[in-house]
């Protein structure tokens, strides 16, 4: 049987570059996978429904919901956002190490119903540099900008229940920041990997071998 695949929650302020940074772990290392959330939010330019995200109507997530199908799902911005059960729970058990990229309220939930997750936390190096990255995107209203950045002081508060802290730094500072912070969020993969728990089997079956 395929050892169980491990759950890394990566999840930080709207504009801390969480989803450029997964986008280049996904790239550089294609032995760890992403699972797709649901939302009714709508598409932005360049997404694709099943790819960047299930995009369901309000109708359509309320029946996930009754149906109790979400492993977590919060509202965020005045949308709902979710992760189905059936996608995180099949590639977990294949053996497949799998990245959740969700909102700060998802991962706590996530990080609550199971312990053996592990939350990564992205942050902005300063509130100057967030509020840069929100109007770089251009998809974002005057009155949106203003309500993610009232929003981050509490995001940032969550970020001690988390078990690690990325630095995302500013990229005029720091050209390679993009990479620095993949980087680290793989070696955390790595060394999760490397644990004793996770190696087990491998060493009892030497131990088996070298006794023979």
């Amino acid at each position: 049987m395929a050892k169980r695949g491990m759950l890394f929650v990566i999840s930080g302020p709207a504009g801390a570059g969480k989803s450029e940074i997964v986008k280049t772990v996904l790239k550089k290392h294609p032995d760890v996978r992403l699972s797709v959330s649901c939302t009714t939010r709508a598409p932005r330019p360049g997404e694709v429904d099943g790819v960047s995200y299930h995009f369901v109507d309000d109708a359509r997530f309320d029946e996930l919901v009754k149906e109790d199908a979400f492993y977590e799902w919060a509202h965020v911005h005045q949308n709902r956002y979710g992760t189905l059960k059936s996608v995180v729970q099949k590639e977990l058990e294949a053996g497949r190490d799998l990245i959740l990229e969700i909102d700060v309220q998802g991962c706590l939930q996530v990080l609550e119903q199971d312990p053996s997750a592990v939350g990564i936390f992205v942050s902005p190096p300063s509130r100057e540099n967030l509020e840069k990255r929100l109007r770089a995107r251009g998809t974002e209203s005057e009155e949106s900008i203003r309500v993610r950045l009232n929003n981050v002081a509490g995001e940032v508060a969550t970020a001690y229940k988390y078990h690690y802290v990325i630095i995302h730094q500013d990229w005029s500072d720091v050209p390679n920041a993009l990479d620095i912070a993949a980087d680290e969020v793989y070696s955390i993969i790595t060394a999760k990997r490397c644990e004793e728990k996770n190696r087990k089997g491998f060493l009892d079956a030497l131990s088996s071998e070298l006794r023979a």
